[in-house]
């Protein structure tokens, strides 16, 4: 046994998070760690890594109760983490941050040469070729900044690695790199955890699976020996029969209207239209120009040639205030920097949008009502709307961000990734919210690195390849393949 908790306890102040958990890693296992949002699973993981003190338990690795008081000791104990959450500091290189706190030296100089070289190294084994480790992580796409952090846990030379989320934002090649790696390291004896909502990889590269619900642990079974269902049924506490619920399309005249659309870089000649009522998904490899279409489309982006009309009138969004004055919304991909102020409340988070004001001068009582009513109507489980928005599990603080353009009363709405990071219980609410903006007559664009919620979701699918359209498909007719290969560029 590489890694034994046993007994784990945590409570934030009279909030029990964790209670009596157990998890086992055998060596050269891929171990995953499954829950809904909120059930303990990255608290578990941070108190294996040092970064919380458990109030009770105890660990073992390799037979040695230890324990662990910071993520200095964990390292040295040969347990590295791969956080969900970036923790690259932007202004530093990508060697800088790969070597941060571990910088080679010699009298008291930076082996500058040696390390760019091990940087390029550990950045092969990912199969990227192609990033300059002089420059500044902050310039990198998400998805490249999620393969740097992997490259940084890899050069820890970790016997223990746990990856939160690695997947999330990195295109499918990128995915099947990463895989490739994993069996690398299973087979030199290297135990991962893997933390992830998206049960086909569990399924795909996984060998046992532990389940944690509110806090407590439910059960492990070897991954060859279960269904998708009980495993559902685990993390849930009941069955969930339909990972997709069903959609009865009623179509209007068409909302939204776009021909011809280039930015300044990326997207060449994009033509769409949206119904009302409809949900036109977008698919593609990342890169191919997926959520530079919102960015270009919401005044994000600049837009260098095409027309767009809302309703049969021409319109042209210069900045985000345009697109939210002609009743677009956007749900961007990465909720914590783009759709969300962290320090603020719920309450002050739906309202950023839309706060019910007179002469410049917000009428409490109104806006009170309308995020009580955003707040029910969502299902938003919190405290209060006074509680920090920080506060709230993943898929909350996603439908937290849905609530703030539900506000508008959107005409059009683009969403990008609507479910990253989101447990399966969480992504079927969101389903279904999608579902009700669509039969209200909302036209809705999402965006989604999941085939089948892309199939599942979506009325018809565009499909981008390199910048440009490789088609349009009817969703009822094509099939995962049918679309990565147009994806791919194959014709």
């Amino acid at each position: 046994m590489l890694i034994q908790m046993q007994g784990i306890n945590k409570a934030f102040g009279p909030v029990k998070v964790l209670e009596g958990v157990d998890f086992a890693l055998e060596r050269g296992e891929i171990h995953a760690l499954m829950g809904e949002n909120g059930a303990g699973k990255s608290t578990l993981m941070k108190i294996l890594t040092g970064i919380y003190p458990s109030d009770a338990g105890r660990i073992h690795v390799d037979g040695r109760e230890v324990h662990i008081h910071s993520p200095k000791e964990a390292e040295a104990l040969g347990i590295a983490i791969i956080h969900q959450e970036l923790n690259l500091i932007p202004q530093l290189s990508v060697v800088e941050n790969l070597f941060l706190g571990r910088e080679k030296t010699r009298g008291g100089l930076l082996k500058s040469a040696e390390m760019h070289a091990q940087c390029l190294e550990f950045l092969a084994l990912l199969g990227i070729h192609n990033i300059d480790p002089q420059q500044e992580a902050g310039t990198l796409s998400v998805g490249r900044q999620q393969m740097v952090e992997i490259a940084k846990a890899l050069s820890l030379n970790a016997q223990v690695l746990i990856m939160d989320e690695p997947t999330a934002a990195l295109s499918h090649k990128e995915t099947e790199v990463l895989f490739t790696l994993m069996h690398d390291l299973k087979s030199r004896g290297v135990g991962i955890v893997y933390v992830s909502h998206r049960m086909e990889e569990i399924f795909q590269v996984c060998d046992r699976i532990s389940v944690l619900r509110d806090g407590q642990f439910v059960g492990s079974r070897v991954i060859k020996e279960t269904r998708f269902d009980e495993i559902v049924k685990m993390m849930v506490g009941r069955e969930m029969s339909d990972r997709y619920p069903s959609r009865s399309s009623t179509l209007g005249p068409v909302r939204f209207k776009v021909e011809g659309l280039c930015d300044t870089s990326t997207i060449s000649d994009i033509s769409f239209e949206i119904r009302q009522g409809e949900v036109l998904g977008v698919a593609g490899l990342m890169g191919a120009g997926r959520s530079e279409i919102a960015h270009t489309l919401f005044g994000l982006a600049a837009r260098s040639a095409g027309n767009v009309w809302l309703d049969g009138q021409p319109i042209h969004c210069r900045s985000a205030i345009e697109a939210i004055s002609h009743g677009i919304g956007y749900v961007t991909e990465d909720r914590k920097t783009q759709g969300l102020v962290l320090s603020l409340s719920v309450k002050e988070n739906i309202s950023l949008t839309k706060a019910p004001s007179h002469w410049g001068v917000v009428n409490s009582q109104a806006e009170d009502k309308n995020v009580s009513e955003l707040i029910a109507k969502l299902s938003i489980r919190t405290r209060d709307a006074d509680l920090e928005v920080k506060s709230l599990s993943g898929g909350n603080q996603q439908k937290v961000v849905f609530a703030k353009w539900l506000g508008i009363a959107p005409k059009v709405l683009f969403l990008d990734e609507p479910t990253r990071g989101v447990d399966v219980g969480g992504k079927a609410e969101i389903y279904h919210i999608i579902n009700q903006l669509a039969a209200s007559g909302v036209a809705i664009l999402m965006i989604s690195s999941e085939l089948p919620e892309v199939l599942a979701m979506s009325d018809r699918i565009l499909v981008m390849h390199q910048g440009n359209s490789a088609g349009i498909f009817d969703a009822k007719t094509a099939s995962q393949e049918s679309i990565m290969h147009a994806a791919t560029g194959g014709q």
